[in-house]
């Protein structure tokens, strides 16, 4: 097998990278879950107790866990565009999943985080939950994002970018050539 020159990354290590990121990814979706659940939990329950017991855990999930995951998967994910004959702008799916994963990390910082931790703090403070949108929204539209994202890693659907059309009609001449 010729090598493919826009391949950067050795087999060993896109294979590595490529586990890296489906652990990452899959980590993600499965904290967002667990956020999904103690959200709802929080917004269904009449005791206080455990409304502040479900808050509080996921604000030790939104500070100490999303983060760091949202960011390896986005790392990872870039590696392997770049590193990879895939690329970061040659595919409709790739770019999609780059624009969400960007976005949703963006969300948990400025949206999800914060809501948490204002909920924390009127729960703490002995208040009622403020707003079960705080506990509930950010999860939801995650974990909407999220499977959207995993199915279009599967299927890859919408092809090629105007610039993945353009850099693959060369490769095809030069084939035609031959």
């Amino acid at each position: 097998m010729k090598p493919n020159p826009s391949q950067k990354l050795s087999r060993p290590a896109r294979r590595a990278v490529l586990v890296v990121h489906v652990i990452a990814s899959a980590s993600w979706l499965g904290l967002t879950l667990g956020l999904l659940a103690l959200g709802t939990t929080a917004a269904t329950t009449g005791a206080a107790v455990t409304v502040e017991a479900s808050v509080r855990a996921m604000r030790l999930f939104a500070d100490w866990l999303l983060l760091p995951v949202a960011f390896l998967t986005l790392l990872s994910g870039l590696v392997l565009s770049l590193g990879t004959p895939w690329g970061l702008a040659r595919h409709r799916w790739v770019c999609t999943k780059f624009w969400l994963t960007l976005a949703t990390t963006t969300a948990t910082v400025f949206a999800l985080r914060p809501g948490v931790n204002s909920a924390v703090a009127a729960v703490a403070a002995g208040g009622p939950l403020p707003d079960a949108g705080d506990v509930l929204f950010g999860p939801v539209v995650s974990l909407t994002a999220y499977v959207f994202m995993t199915v279009i890693s599967v299927l890859k659907p919408c092809g090629l970018t105007r610039r993945g059309r353009r850099l693959r009609a060369p490769a095809r001449r030069t084939l035609q050539d031959a």
